[in-house]
């Protein structure tokens, strides 16, 4: 059964909501080393208390997310209802938007530079935007699906496609430079969707939970969970909320965003340490 068939239209019982989950401070977590013992651990799981709660638009099927400048930059799937779009944080205003194609399903979501990246889900093809007027700069094709995205200036781009894998690309050619499986306790972990890079780990939403995976980015090994199971439950969601997804970081302010899809409220939460 197709993705869209089963995620888009899955609901999972939700309201309308987009969450943005900021973290005052992102708690520590211990590190493991690079060795058998690292790979053979569960990875701990913390959990999280709310610092505040903002509006989002309900309507908003949040693919990607990014914070830049005390704004947020946003991409929203479903075949046409894709969009790119500009998102006052207080209020949940759209201040701009850009409708994509009806035929292209809109997913993951980066900055990089003054230039906006975008991934659509099957067509294996993303588009590269002017961060100030969304006019199209120009396309790349890659060869998997395309899920979600992020970029750090000292780290680079890493896209995922809902497997196991991380891929790197380079920020100007958009060529693969390496790839890495991610695992818990030597586990793979797949259907990874929307990241961020926070603090040089790769944060990433695993489609059809509400949870979140930190993974060190030179192993692939998960270090913590986050779990955000209780934030906006299950039996308080309506048709058509669906789950958990949309990471983005204030590096300056130390504040983590997350995000839902077609959820009305955005998060700002802190994280915290797992217990004993």
């Amino acid at each position: 059964m197709s993705r869209q068939k089963i995620t888009r239209g899955l609901a999972l019982a939700a309201l309308s909501v987009t969450v943005v989950v900021a973290a005052a401070k992102v708690s520590g977590v211990r590190r493991e080393s690079d060795g058998d013992d690292a790979q053979r651990r569960t990875a701990p799981v913390q959990s999280f208390t709310v610092v505040r709660t903002l509006p989002h638009d309900p309507n908003a099927f949040t693919q990607g997310l990014v914070y830049a400048d005390g704004e947020f930059y946003e991409s929203t799937g479903l075949h046409g209802e894709s969009s790119l779009r500009r998102v006052e944080i207080a209020t949940g205003k759209v201040l701009q938007r850009k409708t994509i194609d009806p035929q292209y399903f809109a997913e993951g979501l980066a900055l990089v530079g003054d230039a906006l990246v975008q991934l659509t889900w099957q067509h294996k093809i993303g588009f590269v935007y002017d961060r100030k007027s969304f006019s199209q700069r120009r396309t790349f094709p890659y060869q998997t699906e395309g899920w979600g995205i992020a970029y750090d200036a000292k780290s680079g781009l890493v896209m995922s496609d809902g497997t196991d894998q991380l891929f790197f690309l380079d920020p100007e050619t958009y060529a693969i430079t390496r790839t890495v499986r991610v695992t818990d306790a030597g586990r793979s972990v797949g259907q990874l969707n929307e990241l961020e890079w926070i603090e040089g780990e790769v944060w990433a939403n695993v489609w059809m939970t509400d949870r979140i995976a930190r993974i060190t980015p030179a192993t692939g090994v998960i270090s913590a969970w986050v779990d955000l199971t209780t934030l906006w439950p299950l039996t308080r969601r309506t048709p058509s909320a669906d789950v958990l997804n949309g990471i983005a970081y204030d590096p300056g302010g130390k504040r983590i965003f997350v995000t839902g899809k077609k959820w009305p409220q955005v998060y700002e939460i802190r994280v915290l340490s797992p217990g004993p």
